[in-house]
């Protein structure tokens, strides 16, 4: 396909992604997703569930683990369900190509002529689902079920009827239905937009059309992959650092890796990290990888964004590691965890790719979480975060406040969490001297 032609579709693909992030993020009531933008949206295969087109807006993340939800339909669909043009799955399995379970996936399959051409899906970070503690951080959990209820892939609408019974039951298990109402149909309404503007791409250029240049993007990002690993000395490179506890147990936890690169190919082994722990800070294997994926990105940044990235690289995860986890541990904490992760894949490249890493940001998603009762006894749930200072980047110096570089996730207006909720602020700033004394 000739270049400008790529480009164009390219272009036009990501706009889709983009339109179904800003829908959402305009008709959500949580500000979390509505002002933090704690959400994401792209385009996946129809067969392995790979990412073809990540939105610009959302959470990285989230693109790369909901790589692995929709590959968890399609692996429904292989075993027996049935699957009809109109069809829309939720779920929010943290195991199954999740991440915890605030994290809500709707995966809605795409229909060109009788036949599945792609998949499309919403994943939204929901104010609270059930659980022990209002708005489901609990740092004390040690399973999922204290953690918040844990819905599998079901169908949310079939052959475009929406079963309510399955509203119902998310509604009853929430301390606040009406905002995750209000955020369920922004998902609903992102998907509606998407498969609109995805008929109208198609009926412009043809499925042959963007099937290839789908196709060429991957085989491009791939290539991009294999010549940044194969100018890289053939070495494996050792690192390890650790999360201070499990918030259960006061034992430190161990993140390691060693990276070979072997001619364009790389490995990352995972193999002497801790076992699965008692605390809530477990991760899924799904989870990992997709950590990997944006640690890869910040550093190989000229590579386009979808599947292609991860070709040529081999992930070694041992069944029992906390980097691995299946039901029912707790994996409320995950972010602390991946944000070590992109820590330690930043070290790995340090010295081999020096000109092109990142230093390592502030290695926590700094969450806050407030709940209570108005004067007229309504509930209300408060979650943000507050970001934090980041490490040199090959052009400059880090910023001094920004948000987690697992995310390009917004920082809420104070005015905001004002206005939504019963809380005052008198003090906003950088702590003098937090990042160490100034050296001159």
């Amino acid at each position: 396909m000739d270049a400008v032609t790529l480009a164009i579709l390219k272009g036009r693909l990501e706009q889709i992604a983009d339109e179904m992030d800003a829908t959402l993020f305009r008709s959500a009531f949580n500000p979390i997703i509505a002002e933090a933008h704690d959400a994401s949206h792209g385009i996946y295969d129809a067969h392995t569930g790979e990412t073809l087109i990540q939105g610009k807006s959302g959470l990285p993340i989230f693109v790369g683990v909901m790589a692995f939800a929709v590959q968890a339909v399609i692996d429904k669909v292989s075993s027996g369900d049935d699957l009809k043009e109109g069809d829309v799955y939720i779920f929010n399995d943290p195991y199954d190509g999740g991440t915890h379970l605030s994290d809500f996936r709707l995966v809605k399959p795409i229909f060109r002529n009788g036949a599945v051409f792609c998949y499309i899906a919403s994943v939204g970070h929901w104010h609270d689902v059930g659980g022990n503690v209002p708005g489901n951080y609990n740092p004390e959990a040690t399973e999922s079920f204290q953690e918040g209820m844990l819905i599998p892939p079901v169908k949310l609408f079939t052959e475009g009827k929406l079963n309510q019974d399955i509203v119902n039951i998310l509604s009853a298990n929430s301390r606040l239905p009406n905002s995750l109402y209000g955020d369920l149909n922004g998902q609903i309404n992102a998907l509606d937009l998407g498969e609109e503007r995805l008929h109208s791409l198609l009926d412009e250029y043809t499925e042959e059309k963007i099937t290839s240049a789908l196709k060429e993007l991957r085989e491009r990002a791939e290539k991009m992959m294999r010549q940044h690993i194969g100018a890289l000395p053939n070495e494996t490179i050792s690192v390890e650092d650790y999360l201070d506890n499990d918030g259960v147990t006061d034992d430190p936890l161990t993140l390691a890796i060693d990276l070979t690169i072997k001619d364009d190919k790389m490995t990352i082994d995972f193999s002497r990290s801790s076992s699965a722990c008692a605390g809530p800070v477990n991760i899924s294997k799904s989870t990992t990888i997709a950590a990997t994926y944006v640690a890869l990105k910040h550093i190989f940044t000229d590579v386009p964004a979808n599947a292609g990235v991860l070709k040529p690289v081999e992930f070694i995860i041992p069944e029992d590691s906390f980097l691995n986890v299946r039901a029912p541990k707790p994996v409320g904490g995950y972010t602390e965890t991946i944000l070590r992760l992109i820590d330690v894949i930043f070290q790995a490249f340090q010295n081999s790719a020096s000109d092109k890493v990142n230093g390592c940001a502030y290695g926590t998603i700094n969450a806050l979480s407030l709940s209570g009762y108005r004067k007229n006894g309504s509930r209300w749930v408060m979650f943000s975060f507050f970001g934090g200072g980041h490490g040199g980047h090959p052009e400059g110096d880090g910023l001094n406040h920004g948000n987690a570089p697992i995310s390009t996730a917004t920082i809420p207006p104070l005015e905001i969490l004002e206005a939504a909720y019963p809380i005052q602020f008198t003090k906003w700033g950088l702590r003098p001297n937090s990042g160490g004394e100034r050296k001159t």
